[in-house]
């Protein structure tokens, strides 16, 4: 089984990923850490040398290629992946895999966002909590509709990573 977990930034894909892989002894692909090994580029360098379009067509490329592993995976989105080319529909219509959306709350993610804006590039030039809140608020506008796509949905706001894990343990298995 490929767990494919999927939502906005900040959301905790990576982080849960990790713990979720161990606890279940399954594989961890993050699709992001995945494209810049293939690529041999970190993303930034890659929107910058060669556009999004470019990056965009890699990702579902290399999406497609993950959705066919046997072996049994947790594989961590980047939060736009859903929302390109078709991606949510090759999850959905996998055989092997199962979609969770970890869904955070604007509010939620506006403040954890805010707070870490520093490491990421989409969002550090964002000066105040008040235009992070907007700007969220527009992607998850425009997201939500791949998002909301997702088997199974699981409330991220105020919970710890291994709480997150738990109720993804208990929703699937």
């Amino acid at each position: 089984m490929i767990i494919v977990l999927l939502g906005y930034m900040g959301s905790g894909k990576s982080s849960v990923g990790r713990i979720l892989s161990k606890k279940l002894n399954y594989n961890l692909i993050d699709l992001d850490d995945y494209i810049e090994e293939k690529e041999n580029a970190t993303v930034k360098e890659i929107f910058k040398t060669k556009g999004e379009i470019y990056f965009r067509k890699k990702e579902t490329e290399h999406l497609k290629d993950l959705l066919k592993l046997e072996d049994n995976t947790v594989l961590a989105l980047g939060g736009g992946t859903p929302c390109f080319a078709g991606n949510m529909e090759a999850i959905l219509a996998s055989n092997n895999a199962v979609s969770i959306y970890l869904k955070g709350s604007l509010p939620f993610l506006s403040k954890k966002l805010f707070k870490k804006k520093a490491k990421r590039p989409l969002i550090a030039h964002i000066e105040t909590e008040e235009l992070m809140t907007e700007f969220i608020g527009k992607h998850l506008f425009e997201r939500s509709q791949f998002y909301s796509q997702a088997e199974h949905h699981i409330i991220t706001d105020d919970k710890t990573k291994p709480e997150i894990v738990e109720d993804i343990v208990l929703e699937l298995f």
